[in-house]
Parts: structure tokens; C-alpha cells; sequence
């Protein structure tokens, strides 16, 4: 087993584990610090990935063959599903919206889960000032 098999499997299980935590914790506000680190973890990995292999390698993965534009749709149509879901909420806390869907828009999960540890953290700590 090469490491980027091994990195394929720790995503699965680490997706497994976040599938659970959703379907069983039932928290009412997001966890603004696990947001915060799978950002900063997700922003690493794609430091070292473009470090190696460059930018045009997310044109290259996503434009050899049908799988790859798969894979593309796939992502473009989540993050845009997942920034829908988010903005009326983020909006609400007095986010700048716009700004946040183009860096969004430029950096898909990364800039998605930053966008949602800011908007866990506004909302935990609105919450507070109104205990």
C-alpha cells in the first residue's frame, strides 16, 4: 500500500467519523474549532500538493477524462449546495456575504470551512451574550 492509498483510506475513515458525530451529536451550533483545524489540515495538504505538483495539476486532475469532470461537478455543485445552506445563517450574523462566496469560490473547502468556523464562533458566542 502506497501513501496515497493510505490517505485515501484516512479520509474515508475520517468522513465516516464526521458522518457519525452529524447524525448522533444533534448540535445545535457548529464546532467552530474542528472547522478551524480541518482548514488549516485541508490547507496544508493542498500547500504540499501544489508545492509539488502546481496549480494547472487541478486543471490536469479534473480535465483528463470523464471521471475527473465528474469529480469537478461533484465538487462545484457540494460546495455550492453547502454555501447556500450557510449563507442565509452567516448573513444573519452579519457576515460579509459576497466576499466570503468569492473566497469560497477561489479555494472550495478550504475557504468553506473557514467561512463555517467564523460563522460557528459568531454564533456560539451570540449565544452566550444572550444567556
Amino acid at each position: 500500500m502506497n501513501t496515497l492509498e493510505i490517505i485515501w483510506i484516512a479520509v474515508v475513515v475520517g468522513g465516516l467519523i464526521a458522518l457519525l458525530t452529524i447524525l448522533f451529536a444533534k448540535r445545535e451550533v457548529g464546532n467552530a474549532e474542528a472547522a478551524a483545524m480541518l482548514c488549516a489540515g485541508f490547507g496544508a495538504f493542498t500547500a504540499v500538493q501544489i508545492a509539488q505538483e502546481g496549480v494547472i495539476g487541478f486543471y490536469t486532475n479534473h480535465t483528463q477524462n470523464l471521471t475527473g469532470v465528474q469529480v469537478w461537478w461533484d465538487l462545484v455543485m457540494c460546495v455550492m449546495i453547502a454555501l447556500f445552506l450557510i449563507a442565509p445563517r452567516a448573513r444573519r450574523q452579519g457576515m460579509n456575504v459576497p466576499l466570503w462566496a468569492i473566497f469560497v469560490g477561489s479555494t472550495a473547502s478550504i475557504g468553506l470551512l473557514a467561512m463555517c468556523a467564523r460563522l460557528f464562533w459568531l454564533e456560539r458566542t451570540a449565544g452566550d451574550t444572550a444567556a
